[in-house]
């Protein structure tokens, strides 16, 4: 180690080089040195660290205790949630380095960080690469690139365009803006620079150095014609498939370094380039690695194996050779040798590499191939041989022309040299197979070296350079598994190159610190000068080398011992292998690399035998194969310089100039190493005599797998290439630095407001003071504040502490404020929420009581009911019962006593016939006993009777019982007579009794009988009815069965007929839904057709107008094109004037666009607004004609014969008028002049006035007439108010008719007097002249009145004339239209029933879609008839108005010139006079007079000298376009087409010129677009096509056009505008450029909303250009300025708009691209800014009434970038709604912008990758283009809309002050 100071420093002893068995972390300690004392205050709980792991190099972890000192132990928690206790080193007692605040990461600049080691490195780089897709990272002035391994498209001609003119702090990383740094500073500094690119094998070195090329191409252009930047880019293909290979690494892999200078000459154009190469790998030619290739060319030779001219190299597949096949891996995917060799061969033909030569290298090549294929046999162990006529080498042979013996005999033998003599020896198999190896190498080293020769040649400076840039593309540091000595050179030239990086970082360094006036002190880094002097000082490993080369049995293991023994133990660089005696070890740089001694010796003598390069030089038929080596012999010494003081092209083919022919073996045979020594010397000075810029390409994994990190391999090279020496040189005095703008913007939150003073560096300083009490952790620069490392992370903690202190009493007070409002709130309806719940639960209560009691009513009444119901039921239940049972029991009784009665009866008949048999037995058998016994007594009465009618005392005793006996009778006959009344009585009583009984019953009976009878009838009916019911019955079981019988059928029936209605009903529903989803189907595909229809009519609208907008920018474009080549031309010009200097005393050149302009004119079309600007290339008259368009060819042929005919008919016509005039002329002059022109005045005044009484006359009858025959009946009725009116004032103005004519008649008879009165003159002699004189006088009195009735009747004719005209001309045209309409209706009514018929026949389908192509075809054919018929009806009025006022005007001129001839003005008298006194002013025609040799002078004063400024203001609109047009109008007055011609041709080459001369002047462009549209506008205004006449007035168009038709100039004439307009918007862009980004995106228009965050080292002085800063209110100003001057030039509005809508365009774009190359504007708070910018850019539209032009919808992209940047990024809805919100970015904007968005505080959280993914995944189907930047550069075609002026172009005063006193109104 060394330290440099600027004081005088003794040089202290450095630090050991880490060992390779160290850890990461002491790795880390050892190379950064990080300083932790200030920083143990950091170390408290909850702050993060990094840690070593083998794994992924770094580790995240969190401190879960405060560290105090002494402690050994730290207790950490790693981010997947695992406690660890890290032990700290007991010796160093180093803590683990710090994580940066996640607000610094991912910063674009390294140095940007708080804390500068490699793990805060690492990680930048990892969250940038994988989080950010970001590639590109600034560390310092180094470019870190990281390879992606997949094609991003950040390399187009926008982001060039982009990148172009910023400072390199402006914008993201990009090797773009490297490149812009070194093209900068070269024209700045006026010194060349340099870029060096370098990395691993496979890291991208050569994109990157390809495409800083390609942007010095872009940007700068090339001097001259030759296309010098494309040569320089086709240089690239050829080096590539010559010098690139397929490695393990890398599949376009550079196998050599090279310096490519690219030559600017004093306008920074390139001129030219010159290429110089390094250390080609040769040894890849003969042998390749397993899974590697060789040079591609030989592929892409064998892939195109098969041509027709490669026949004759008798070339094959790759697997056939044995130098393409031994990697086993001939084919790359993705990549086509055949196509690539096309595009070398193509490349080769750019850079005039001949055929013929192209040709002779590939002969080349396949010699090569086949020469590799050559096989040896052994003869014995010291010789070997060829077999004869072997293929390969006779094919060999043949190809490079020399003899097979020859070359045979050279391969198997070599010549050796003695002193004395020399001879021939056999050479053995291996030396032989080495020695064919070695002529292969040797052969195709130098063919590269003659292609770089020739590719120089080709990229040759034709005239002197004034300054170049390097760009180095030179391979990196490498290190394998077996280093031989083609690592030793690539690590040795690393070493060099790395010294050479560290001396400049120092340097910049030290010149920041002296700028800033900060003492520079103890500034120490590592220099490895000891490690190169070990490789190259004397005795050195190179030394050694060489010497044991130049030992005639020198070897490696020989020169293997002379190193341990010169630098063992010596050199603490320099070990051994401990197993190896073969192999050294040397500690580079970046690492330890252990070398393989084997094959040293070999690869540094290069040997090749001679024998076999005289053999080849010997070569007849190939003249290429011997130029190779004799370029060889006449390169000159590498230690002698070539004349420009640069390296020879080659790093291989730097050999000694031939002397003399002793010398050559001597020369040719220095070292390889000593060569590359001489040429790496010879680049290191080139290097220091210019300004580096570096970047450092890294490779982020081996597997070629896209955006994958692998964190040890990256930190490997990282360690390899300076990237942490650079971090360690910023880290070891003060990384960080701030402006103090910077500090106070970004920390004014730790500032209290009586520290904030008026001058901001005593303000940061006071507070600095109070936050950092350790002084030397800070200095104060002039300009800006410089930090230790970690102090900006000390801030930050103290920012985000005191924030978040801020945060906490906001949010407390916030909280309190809204918990003490939600409490009031809450308490608030909680007491009306208890109020109305009261008042509810009383009102509740209170119809609780009501319902409760309602209830208890209900209740009673409810219950009342129920059980009287009850009861009710009971009771009737009861009732039913008891009547059922008392009826039971009734019948029961009755039954029992009628069985009892039956039974009584039965017994009573029974018991009765019993006691009557019993009796009549009984009485039979007493009767017969008493008869027996009667007769016994009678027979013994009889005796005694007998006896006694014999005795007397017997009658007595009979007599006294019978007297008893009749006394008991008689008593007993009174009692009963006396009962017998009573009875009787009783009787009587119950006869009359009886007889009512017997009335009653005898009526009961009756009745009895008649209910009998009925009974009977009853009887009978029932039995009939009962007979009847059997019937019934019977036919009833009939009908059941038959019912049953039909009622099963009639259910089967119905459930069939159920089920085949269900099923109709299923089909019917079936039938209907199909049918509605047909109907449904038809209108969908009905209003799918109409609406494909209207789309595809928008679209095709859209697409239309997209065309004619493309095809208006191709033209516009062309027209761009055409006036840049113009230019140029007249640029290349005056520079051949120049060279010539040849003075040519008065001739003036023409403008290059005088004869073209005048071809141009004599091509006819009508071109109108609506219709596509025709493309038509003015071109050189040396250049070849384009093909003409026959069609047009015969239509302009057939119009130029119909126009001849014209001309013809108008001759004649003319020729007939002259005579008729002449004749005239002949007999007037035969008669004496008249009185004076007043009469002949009044003549014609007198017939015109006749005539327009007629015409008036004529038309009144006309216009009476056609109201009478039309067909509207409530119009012309003669009661309607509409025919009344024109009744009365038909009426009105017939009277006037009559007073008017009356007057005539007067007029015509004074007129007629006073000629008559004149008529005697001529017979009378000069003496009654007097009284003649005298009398015309008296009579001539009233002559004035006469003239003022005559001009009052005039006008009242003229006005009368114009109402009746306009009134009948609304008439006819509002009935015409309304015939027009019926019979257009009638037809469309026709045509529609037609079409129903029609689509009546056919399916759903096919109806509506024939309907639509019925329709469209109708109204294609309707608009082509009407366009054809409106074209030839204006063809035909144009011409036959044009025939007509030409005729006219021609008939006047001569009538009015034969009346002038008629009356000579000798004798008008001054009391005449008054009669011309009105004239003036009315015969004033709107023209200007001036003569033909004045033309160039009025270009010269009105165009060329005229000041816009002066016109604009003081002077009307267009001023200079009106009188152009009315010298145009007089010069067609006059007919004159030559004056025509040149006055047009004349005045557009003088705005040409004005505007070349001052083109970069707003008001000057801006005022000749204004005059050349108004001019324009005038042309067309006065052409006299109706289209361009509606709003005209009477008097305008009189001034129309009469002679030429100047459509052809009118389309120059828009070109012309189209230049204007192109060019007014390349100034207004020239202007706005340096606004917009300031103004829109860094100028903090809301202050204190965007944060600043520590910018890094970019921001270095010589990347600040000193520019005011702009603000939105530049712009805006800037703005109203524009719209000022355009709005006082006249423009147009809508040209105004359209001039708007590309300024917004271009501040819309500008603005987004730079937000889409700026990661630090990427934030919530930038987004807030610019939709602030963008509503008062808004805001300014509306106050100028600009709203529609479109201006607001070009910000619409940058708008919804803004919304992007505010809204949230995290769930799937934000996602959908991002989706549907960006619509006018493209998927690639948002993505970049989502990557992109970087907090700027602490609380703003970053977007997930996941989020990120979604979006790509949501807008994966979106179409849009994957351009990322939008076109800056993009003009909107332009129109120009007609715009008439009502200005009338006879009250135009040409002022004074214009110069243009020549020129006469007409």
């Amino acid at each position: 180690m060394e330290i440099f100071s600027m004081e005088t420093e003794p040089i202290l002893p450095g630090k050991e080089t880490p060992t390779a068995s160290e850890s990461a972390e002491n790795l880390y300690y050892e190379r950064c040195g990080m300083e932790v004392d200030g920083l143990d205050c950091m170390y408290v709980k909850y702050a993060r660290v990094w840690i070593p792991d083998p794994e992924e190099v770094w580790k995240s972890a969190e401190l879960l205790k405060d560290y105090k000192p002494g402690d050994k132990v730290l207790q950490l928690r790693l981010e997947e949630g695992k406690d660890l206790e890290y032990c700290l080193d007991p010796k160093t007692k180093e803590l683990p380095p710090l994580r940066n605040p996640d607000i610094l990461v991912g910063e674009n600049d390294l140095t940007a960080l708080s804390y500068l080691h490699e793990p805060a490195v690492l990680h930048n780089l990892k969250v940038r690469f994988i989080d950010s897709k970001l590639i590109y990272t600034y560390c310092g002035i180094v470019l870190v690139a990281i390879n992606p391994y997949e094609q991003l498209p950040i390399y187009g001609e926008d982001i060039i365009n982009a990148y172009s003119g910023q400072n390199m702090g402006d914008m993201d990383p990009h090797i773009f803006a490297v490149a812009e740094e070194a093209y900068k500073q070269m024209a700045r500094d006026e010194r060349n620079q340099s870029i060096i690119v370098s990395g691993e094998s496979g890291a991208g070195k050569t994109v990157s150095a390809k495409y800083a090329m390609r942007y010095f191409a872009t940007v700068s252009g090339s001097a001259s014609e030759a296309n010098v930047e494309e040569k320089v880019l086709a240089s690239n293909p050829i080096m590539e498939s010559i010098g690139n290979a397929k490695t393990t690494r890398n599949d376009n892999s550079s196998r050599f370094g090279k310096y490519i200078e690219i030559g600017f000459d004093k306008r920074y154009r390139i001129i030219g380039a010159n290429m110089r190469t390094y250390l080609l790998e040769k040894s890849r030619v003969v042998f390749q690695a397993e899974e590697e290739r060789n040079y591609h060319i030989f592929y892409q030779l064998c892939a195109s194996a098969a041509l027709p001219e490669f026949k004759t190299l008798r070339l094959g597949n790759a697997n056939y050779f044995h130098y393409t096949k031994q990697g086993g891996s001939p084919v790359i995917d993705g990549v086509n040798d055949a196509k690539e060799m096309v595009n070398t061969r193509q490349a080769c033909t750019l850079l005039g590499i001949s055929d013929s030569y192209q040709m002779g290298i590939f002969r080349i090549l396949a010699g090569i191939l086949h020469l590799g294929n050559v096989e040896f046999a052994s003869r014995d162990s010291d010789s070997c041989t060829i077999p004869p006529k072997h293929e390969p080498l006779s094919i060999f042979c043949d190809l490079m022309g020399v003899e097979y013996e020859e070359m045979a005999h050279w391969l198997c033998h070599r010549k050796l040299a003695t002193a004395t003599e020399t001879y021939i020896k056999p050479i053995s198999k291996l030396h032989a197979i080495n020695a064919r190896d070695a002529l292969a190498k040797h052969i195709y080293a130098n063919l590269f070296n003659w292609i770089v020769d020739h590719v120089n040649k080709a990229l040759h400076a034709t005239v002197k350079q004034h300054s170049f840039i390097g760009v180095l593309d030179i391979y990196g540091f490498e290190t394998f598994e077996i280093n031989s000595f083609e690592q030793f050179c690539i690590n040795y030239a690393n070493e060099k190159l790395q010294q050479q990086f560290n001396m400049h970082v120092f340097k910049l360094e030290q010149e920041e610190y002296m700028k800033e006036q900060i003492p520079w002190t103890l500034i120490d880094f590592y220099d490895n000068q000891p490690c190169i002097n070990l490789i190259e000082a004397k005795m050195g490993i190179l030394d050694l080398l060489d010497e044991e080369c130049k030992m005639p049995k020198g070897s490696d293991d020989t020169w293997a011992q002379k190193l341990y023994n010169t630098h063992l133990n010596k050199c603490a660089l320099f070990e051994k292998p401990r197993l190896s005696n073969k192999a050294f070890i040397i500690k580079h740089f970046a690492d330890k690399v252990e070398y393989q001694c084997e094959g040293f010796l070999e690869k540094n003598k290069d040997t090749v035998y001679e024998e076999q390069i005289k053999v080849l030089k010997s070569s007849k038929k190939f003249k290429l194969l011997p130029e190779l080596f004799q370029d060889e012999e006449k390169v000159l010494s590498p230690t002698s310089a070539t004349p420009s003081g640069r390296v020879p092209l080659s790093r291989m083919a730097v050999k000694p100039a031939k002397a003399r022919p002793g010398q050559a073996s001597k020369e040719h045979k220095k070292t390889v190493g000593h060569q590359f020594r001489n040429s790496l010397h010879l680049l290191m000075e080139t290097l220091n005599a210019t300004t580096p810029h570096y970047v450092r390409c890294i490779k982020p994994n081996d597997f070629k797998f896209p955006f994958t990190f692998d964190e040890k391999r990256a930190v490997q090279q990282l360690r390899a290439c300076g990237v942490l020496e650079t971090i360690r040189i910023s880290a070891a005095g003060f990384p960080s630095r701030w402006t103090y703008q910077e500090f106070f913007s970004r920390y004014r939150v730790l500032m209290k407001q009586r520290d904030v003073l008026s001058d901001r560096k005593q303000t940061c300083k006071n507070v600095l003071e109070k936050l950092i009490l350790d002084k030397d952790k800070y200095q104060f620069g002039k300009t800006k504040i410089f930090f230790r490392a970690g102090q900006v992370a000390y801030l930050e903690k103290i920012r985000a502490d005191k924030l978040r202190a801020a945060c906490i009493r906001i949010q407390k007070t916030i909280r309190g404020w809204l918990m003490r409002k939600k409490y009031v709130r809450m308490r608030k309806a909680a007491i009306t929420i208890q109020r109305y719940v009261r008042g509810y639960q009383a009102r509740c209560y209170a119809k609780f009581l009501r319902r409760t009691r309602a209830a208890i009513t209900i209740q009673k009444f409810q219950r009342m009911y129920v059980v009287r119901k009850r009861y009710q039921c009971m009771r009737a239940a009861t009732i039913a019962l008891q009547a059922l049972l008392r009826g039971y029991m009734a019948r029961n009784k009755y039954q029992m006593m009628l069985r009892e009665h039956k039974s009584i009866v039965i017994q009573k008949h029974v018991r009765g016939w019993l006691a009557r048999v019993h009796y009549r037995r009984t009485l039979k058998a007493i009767v017969y006993l008493q008869c027996c016994y009667r007769r016994m007594m009678a027979k013994r009465e009889l005796k005694k009777l007998k006896i006694e009618a014999r005795s007397v005392e017997r009658y007595k005793k009979l007599h006294i019982g019978l007297e008893n006996k009749i006394m008991q009778l008689q008593r007993k006959i009174d009692e009963q007579n006396k009962e017998y009344k009573s009875l009787l009585e009783k009787l009587s009583n119950l006869e009359i009794t009886y007889s009512t009984e017997t009335e009653k019953l005898r009526s009961d009976v009756e009745r009895l009988r008649l209910s009998e009878e009925e009974a009977k009838n009853a009887t009978n009916r029932v039995l009939s009815l009962q007979e009847e019911i059997a019937k019934l019955r019977k036919e009833l079981h009939q009908t059941q069965s038959e019912k049953k019988t039909i009622e099963e059928w009639a259910d089967k029936y119905k459930h069939e007929t159920e089920q085949l209605v269900s099923e109709l009903k299923e089909q019917n529903t079936l039938l209907k839904t199909e049918k509605e989803e047909l109907n449904r189907r038809i209108h969908d595909q009905a209003r799918e057709i109409t609406e494909t229809m209207e789309k595809k009519l928008v679209e095709e609208t859209k697409q239309l107008e997209l065309d004619l907008n493309d095809e208006r920018l191709r033209y516009q474009n062309l027209l761009n094109e055409f006036s840049r080549l113009e230019e140029r031309y007249d640029d290349l010009k005056d520079e051949m004037n120049l060279m010539v200097n040849i003075p040519k005393p008065g001739h003036k050149r023409t403008d290059s666009t005088h004869s073209s302009n005048e071809s141009e004119y004599t091509f006819s079309s009508e071109i109108t607004e609506a219709e596509d600007l025709p493309v038509r290339m003015e071109q050189e008259p040396s250049e070849k004609k384009a093909p003409l368009d026959m069609s047009l060819f015969l239509k302009l042929q057939k119009r130029v014969t119909e126009l001849e005919q014209e001309k013809q008919s108008l001759q004649d016509e003319l020729d007939r008028k002259e005579e008729q005039a002449l004749r005239a002329k002949a007999k007037e002059e035969e008669r004496p002049p008249m009185r004076g022109a007043e009469l002949e005045y009044e003549s014609l005044k007198r017939q015109e006035l006749e005539s327009e009484n007629k015409k008036l006359k004529n038309e009144l009858n006309e216009l009476q007439k056609a109201l009478t025959e039309t067909r509207s009946p409530e119009v012309t009725a003669p009661g309607a108010p509409a025919y009344r009116v024109l009744l009365d004032q038909l009426t009105s103005v017939s009277e006037e008719l009559e007073v008017r004519k009356e007057e005539v008649l007067i007029l015509r008879s004074q007129l007629v007097s006073q000629k008559e009165a004149i008529q005697p003159k001529e017979d009378k002699n000069t003496m009654t002249d007097s009284t003649i004189l005298l009398e015309d006088v008296q009579k001539m009195k009233d002559k004035g009145e006469i003239a003022q009735a005559y001009i009052g009747l005039k006008e009242t004719n003229r006005l009368l004339e114009s109402q009746l005209q306009s009134q009948k001309k609304s008439h006819e045209n509002e009935l015409e239209s309304l015939r027009g309409e019926i019979q257009s209706l009638k037809e469309e009514n026709n045509r529609q029933q037609q079409l129903l018929a029609q689509n009546l026949q056919l399916p759903p389908e096919a109806r509506i879609e024939a309907s639509l192509q019925h329709e469209i075809t109708r109204l294609t054919n309707e608009n082509l008839d009407l366009m054809e018929q409106l074209e030839k009806q204006d063809k035909t009025v144009r011409k036959l108005k044009k025939q007509l006022k030409v005729f006219a005007k021609k008939i006047g001129e001569l009538e009015v010139g034969q009346m002038e001839n008629i009356s000579p003005g000798q004798i008008i008298d001054e009391p005449i006079r008054p009669v011309n006194i009105p004239r003036k002013e009315k015969d004033f025609q709107g023209m200007l007079e001036y003569k033909k040799e004045d033309e160039q002078k009025l270009v010269k004063n009105l165009i060329l000298e005229l000041k816009p400024r002066g016109v604009a203001v003081n002077l009307i609109p267009g001023l200079p376009a009106y009188i152009l047009f009315m010298c145009v109008r007089h010069a067609d007055y006059l007919n004159d087409d030559q004056k025509v011609r040149s006055l047009l041709t004349s005045t557009i080459n003088g705005i040409k010129k004005v505007l070349k001369k001052r083109g970069d002047d707003f008001e000057t462009v801006s005022f000749w677009l204004s005059n050349t549209c108004r001019f324009l506008h005038c042309l067309k205004q006065y052409s006299g096509e109706e289209g361009f006449m509606k709003h005209n007035t009477p008097r305008q168009n009189e001034h129309c056009l009469t002679n030429f038709d100047l459509a052809e100039y009118r389309q120059v004439l828009s070109d012309l505008a189209i230049q204007i307009y192109q060019q007014l918007v390349r100034v207004l862009e020239n202007i706005l450029q340096p606004m917009i980004v300031s103004g829109m995106l860094e100028h903090e228009t809301i202050q204190g909303v965007s944060g600043v965050k520590p910018t890094g080292l970019r921001k270095r002085t010589s990347s600040i250009a000193d520019e005011g800063t702009y603000t939105l209110d530049s712009i805006i100003r800037q703005l109203n300025s524009f719209h000022s001057v355009m709005c006082q030039h006249g423009m147009d509005p809508e040209l105004i708009k359209q001039v708007v809508k590309q300024m917004f365009y271009i501040i819309g774009a500008v603005t987004l691209n730079n937000l889409l190359l700026r990661k630090d504007m990427c934030s919530w708070s930038k987004g807030m800014q610019i939709r602030y910018n963008v509503s008062q850019l808004e805001e300014w539209l509306r106050d100028k009434n600009l709203m529609n032009s479109g201006a607001k919808e070009t910000l619409e992209p940058l708008i919804q970038a803004a919304q992007l940047l505010q809204v949230k990024k995290k769930t799937d809805e934000d996602a959908e709604a991002i989706c549907s919100m960006c619509n006018a970015l493209t998927t690639a904007q948002i993505v970049k912008v989502l990557n992109l968005y970087t907090p700027v505080n602490e609380f703003e959280e970053r977007v997930l990758v996941s989020f990120i993914r979604t979006i790509q995944m949501r807008l994966r189907d979106r179409k849009d283009s994957p351009q990322l930047l939008m076109d800056a550069k993009h003009i909107f075609p332009v129109t120009f809309p007609f715009n008439p002026s009502s200005l009338a172009l006879e009250t135009i005063q040409i002022p004074a002050s214009l110069g243009l006193g020549f020129i006469s109104r007409v």
